[in-house]
């Protein structure tokens, strides 16, 4: 549900052919987007383009950055956080949230995005909300999100008129909404970006659960979702000695999963300590372990949908349930997004715009990652023209 941090596979043909399209857009933007040249070279970097024109383009205007870890106060505690300062600030502090990922502030594409971006001249603050770790989705994350937005939006050397962006990624962009829709951020909050996020949660947990879409179609759900939800609600069913041993189990999967983006071996290892987990454990343990292991989502979802609706029902978690922002919504995602479904997006951007401008984009460059052909030009021009829109608000 990122844009990709590496370098796109693309063949030499293709990479010349993607150059002159820049050209292209490049002469085309900038004749009829305001602020295009920004949100170009941001897409450029986020992709790892390289090379000629590429490289030019990822330059424009970009400019060395400091980073520090902050401590962050929140109405839960103080929350590690890490802050990047260009040296010449341009646009405004973005207040960046990860997925759940166990690595946090330090999840290599969160760290890439935050760096992309303060690159281009806008400082950018990224909270570590405890429960993100661990891979839990709990109320107490719009409290944190809301909180350390407060924080960055009272700094006046962070927000000299008192605003600042929120970016959510995943599950934290739908909770960024949330946040941004509270009486404390009100006049605070300039933007809000929702990247692959979703509008009810209730309904995204069907979905992992059965992979029937709103609309009546179906679609295979990726594992990852409903391994979380078996974390988020194994108290429901297994026996109370045996929840945090099969929690540990499913943590080390998801470790593993992690892992595999970036090294093949040291997942292999980890998957296997997973299995031999799954080994220690009694019954009905086991058996759950078991499907997580072998992500067998047709055995495993229909055992956790009973308990959806209850762990999701806090309006807190969805923001088509709570109270919408007054400044503008940006809604990006993955046309073929299995986790979260792009028609999410859509959903929310139905309920959201009687309240509130919405910009909303599904586009097949976040989860396919070849470019090619006209239909990718105007892909790219789709995507670039969010940014720039986004980068200016």
């Amino acid at each position: 549900m990122h844009l990709r941090g590496a370098p796109l596979p693309m063949s030499r043909a293709v990479r010349r052919s993607l150059a002159a399209s820049l050209v292209a857009l490049l002469a085309v933007g900038l004749f009829v987007v305001p602020g295009w040249l920004q949100g170009l070279s941001l897409v450029v970097r986020a992709a790892g383009m390289q090379g000629g024109v590429e490289t030019a383009l990822a330059d424009w205007r970009t400019g060395p950055f400091d980073v520090s870890d902050v401590q962050v106060p929140t109405r839960h505690g103080t929350v590690r956080a890490r802050l990047y300062r260009p040296v010449t600030q341009r646009g405004r502090t973005v207040v960046l949230t990860s997925g759940v990922h166990a690595d946090g502030i330090d999840e290599p594409r969160l760290v890439k995005l935050a760096e992309d971006l303060a690159m281009g001249g806008q400082a950018v603050l990224t909270p570590e909300p405890p429960d993100l770790l661990r891979y839990e989705i709990t109320p107490r994350l719009p409290d944190i999100i809301e909180d350390a937005a407060v924080w960055a939006a009272s700094r006046a050397d962070l927000a000299p008129d008192g605003k600042v962006n929120l970016f959510g990624i995943s599950f934290s962009g739908g909770l960024s909404v949330v946040a941004a829709g509270r009486p404390a951020l009100q006049d605070r909050v300039a933007a809000t970006l929702s990247f692959g996020g979703h509008g009810d949660l209730p309904r995204v947990l069907t979905f992992l659960c059965s992979g029937e879409l709103p609309d009546g179609s179906h679609l295979a759900p990726h594992d990852y979702g409903v391994v979380i939800i078996l974390l988020n609600v194994a108290e429901k069913l297994v026996p109370p000695e045996q929840v945090e041993p099969l929690r540990a189990g499913i943590r080390t999967f998801l470790r593993a999963s992690h892992q595999a983006m970036v090294d093949g071996s040291l997942a292999a290892e980890t998957f296997a300590k997973a299995r031999e987990l799954q080994a220690e454990l009694p019954e009905p343990a086991a058996t759950l372990m078991g499907y997580v292991n072998t992500r067998d989502v047709a055995a495993l979802g229909p055992r956790l949908l009973p308990f959806v609706k209850t762990f999701a029902a806090d309006p807190a978690l969805s923001p088509e349930r709570s109270p919408p922002p007054t400044a503008p919504v940006f809604l990006l995602h993955g046309a073929g997004d299995t986790v979260i479904p792009a028609m999410e997006s859509s959903r929310l951007t139905a309920a959201l715009r009687p309240h509130t401008e919405v910009h909303a984009l599904a586009t097949p460059l976040i989860t396919h990652a070849e470019m090619d052909g006209p239909q990718a030009l105007m892909d790219v021009f789709r995507l670039v023209r969010f940014w720039a829109d986004l980068l200016g608000a």
